[in-house]
């Protein structure tokens, strides 16, 4: 069961990651939503994902400590030193340390750092899959538009 979580985890970070494929830097921040939300920025926001859950949650350390925002908001915010390749290496990264932070644990093992309190697991990986591919979809709603505006009419 376990690698059959970590096979769709894996699967829609993936997805995430190719959502910035062939897309010129403008189209990746290209802002088509009232929110923060970008190609660029659900990327960078997906890392963030990856370090509270898999950093924060199995570790304990706070989010200032690891360096990553206060706040989920705070993580679609882009800077002029975020470009596709900056943000997808950091996703990349973030992505394997999640698997080297998990590899050792099993789905019932109590993770102990998450401000909702202890939580197995089991119910991590539920949720950063559903998260996942919640922004998948909203990833692709946005490269459709980004790619084919004539679409819209």
């Amino acid at each position: 069961m376990k690698t059959q979580f970590e096979t769709f985890i894996d699967q829609h970070r993936a997805l995430l990651h190719d959502c910035l494929d062939e897309l010129t830097e403008e189209q990746a921040r290209r802002s088509l939503v009232a929110s923060r939300t970008t190609l660029l920025g659900l990327v960078k926001h997906a890392t963030f994902v990856e370090r509270v859950w898999f950093d924060e949650a199995v570790t304990g350390r706070s989010r200032a400590e690891i360096g990553i925002p206060a706040t989920p908001d705070d993580s679609f915010v882009l800077t002029d030193e975020d470009t596709i390749e900056t943000v997808r290496a950091a996703h990349r990264a973030a992505c394997e340390a999640s698997r080297q932070a998990t590899a050792h644990l099993g789905l019932d093992d109590v993770l102990p750092g998450n401000r909702r309190g202890p939580l197995p697991l089991r119910w991590v990986y539920t949720h950063v899959l559903r998260e996942l591919a919640q922004h998948c979809g909203h990833a692709d709603i946005l490269r459709e538009q980004i790619l084919e505006p004539t679409a819209l009419r």
